[in-house]
C-alpha cells in the first residue's frame, strides 16, 4: 500500500487593503500624536540615523542618546568614522556593550566610502551588502532615511504583528518569521514608509509592551485580532533562553614603574577587539600558581603569581563571567604575544582611551582602587 502523502498547511492568505488601511492610517495618526522626541528623529542625515539603529540594538533608548551624541560629534561624517582609527572608534563606544557593531560600523564606512563616494546607498538591496547591515538595518535606514518600501522586523514590531494578525509559533520559529516579514511588507506599503516603521517600533515600545500592554489606549484595538480573542498576554509566546554558561577568565596585573600592561584581543569572540588586562581562561577553583601558568602561555613570557587581589562578576547576556585579578611579574617583559593582537604598557591616564569592554574597567577599576600602582616595588 501506498503511503498517504502529509497534507501541507495553506499559506495564510495576505491581508486585505481594507485591513491593511485599517491598521496603517490611525497607528500613522498616533505616531503623529504620541511619538517621543528623540533626536535622531529631527535629522535626516542619514549616517546619524543608521548610527541610532545600530546603538538601539539591544540597548535602551535612554542609554543611546548621550552616545549617540557624543559619538556623532567625534565623528560626524562617514568620512570621519572611515579615517578614524579602530581604537578610537572602540573607545568612543565604551560601555555601549555588544562591540562587534562597533567593529562594523567602521569597517562599514571604510566600504561606503570606497565604493559609495562616502554617500549610504539608497536601497535596502545594496545596504545589506554593507559589513553589519542585516535586514532589519537594511529596512530601517532604507525606509527612514530614503523613504523606501522597506520592511522591518524588531523584537517589538514582531509582537505588534503577532497580536494583530495572531500569528501563531514561538520567537525562532522558520514559518513564523517568514510570516512576520510578510506581513511587516505588505503594511509598509504606502505613503511614509519610514514612518510607518517607526510607529510599530514605538507601538510595542510604550503601549503594546510584553508585560502589561496598554490595550485601552491602543490605537489598533478595533483591528487587533489578539484582543478581540482574548489573547494578548500568550501571543507571541515567551522565548526560551538558554541558561548562561559560566567563564571564569584570570586576568594578569602586571606593574612596571607606573604603567600595567594591557592587551587586545583578536577581532573576533568574546571582546573582540577590546582591550583588557591580560586575560586567560581558567577552571573556577583553579590554583593561582596555574592560572599563571595559563597566563604565560598566553603571554608567551613566564609569569609567577604575586598575590591575589579579588574578583569581579558580571552577568553577561549569555555568561556568568568571573574575572580573578592577579598580580603577576616576570624576568622578561613582553612585546608582544601568541595570544594577543597587541600589548601595550599604560599609565592609567593612557588606558583611559582604549577601548574596553565595560566587564574589563570595573576589573581596572579594582586593580588601581588596590594601590599596585603606589606601592614603589617594581614587579619586573
Amino acid at each position: 500500500m501506498r503511503k498517504r502523502a502529509s497534507a501541507v498547511p495553506a499559506p495564510e492568505p495576505a491581508p486585505d487593503a481594507r485591513r491593511l488601511t485599517s491598521i496603517r492610517e490611525p497607528l500613522l495618526a498616533w505616531y503623529d500624536r504620541e511619538r517621543r522626541d528623540l533626536p535622531w528623529r529631527r535629522t535626516k542625515d542619514p549616517y546619524a540615523i543608521w548610527l541610532s539603529e545600530v546603538m538601539l540594538q539591544q540597548t535602551q533608548v535612554s542609554t543611546v542618546i548621550p552616545y549617540w551624541e557624543r559619538f556623532l560629534a567625534r565623528f560626524p561624517t562617514v568620512e570621519a568614522l572611515a579615517r578614524a582609527p579602530l581604537d578610537d572608534v572602540l573607545a568612543a563606544w565604551k560601555g555601549l556593550g555588544y562591540y562587534s557593531r562597533a567593529r562594523n560600523l567602521h569597517r562599514a564606512a571604510q566600504e561606503v566610502v570606497a565604493r559609495f563616494g562616502g554617500r549610504l546607498p539608497s536601497s535596502a538591496h545594496a545596504l545589506l551588502t554593507l559589513p553589519g547591515f542585516g535586514r532589519y538595518t537594511a529596512g530601517a535606514v532604507a525606509s527612514i532615511a530614503f523613504g523606501e518600501e522597506a520592511p522591518l522586523v524588531d523584537g517589538n514590531v514582531a509582537r505588534v504583528l503577532s497580536r494583530l494578525f495572531e500569528v501563531e509559533g514561538a520567537p525562532g520559529d522558520r514559518a513564523r518569521e517568514a510570516r512576520l516579514w510578510e506581513l511587516a511588507d505588505a503594511l509598509v506599503k504606502g505613503e511614509r514608509p519610514g514612518d510607518l516603521n517607526q510607529a510599530l517600533m514605538e507601538h510595542g515600545a510604550t503601549v503594546c509592551r510584553p508585560e502589561s500592554p496598554l490595550c485601552l489606549l491602543c490605537p489598533v484595538r478595533g483591528a487587533c485580532l489578539a484582543f478581540q480573542h482574548g489573547r494578548v498576554a500568550e501571543l507571541p509566546p515567551a522565548k526560551v533562553r538558554a541558561a548562561p554558561k559560566r567563564l571564569t577568565l584570570a586576568l594578569a596585573v602586571w606593574t612596571h614603574q607606573d604603567t600595567l600592561l594591557f592587551a587586545r584581543r583578536a577581532e573576533k569572540g568574546l571582546f573582540g577587539g577590546l582591550w583588557e588586562l591580560p586575560a586567560a581562561e581558567v577552571e573556577p577553583e583553579a590554583p593561582d600558581a596555574t592560572a599563571a601558568t595559563r597566563l604565560s602561555d598566553a603571554l608567551g613570557v613566564s609569569v609567577t603569581a604575586r598575590a591575589a587581589l579579588g574578583t569581579v562578576q558580571r552577568q553577561l547576556t549569555h555568561r556568568t563571567l568571573t574575572l580573578r585579578l592577579l598580580r603577576v611579574a616576570g624576568r622578561q617583559r613582553p612585546t608582544r604575544a601568541p595570544g594577543f593582537h597587541e600589548l601595550r604598557w599604560c599609565t592609567p591616564a593612557q588606558a583611559e582611551e582604549l577601548g574596553m569592554s565595560t566587564a574589563m574597567q570595573r576589573a581596572l577599576d579594582v586593580v588601581l582602587g588596590s594601590g599596585v600602582l603606589d606601592s614603589g616595588v617594581l614587579d619586573s
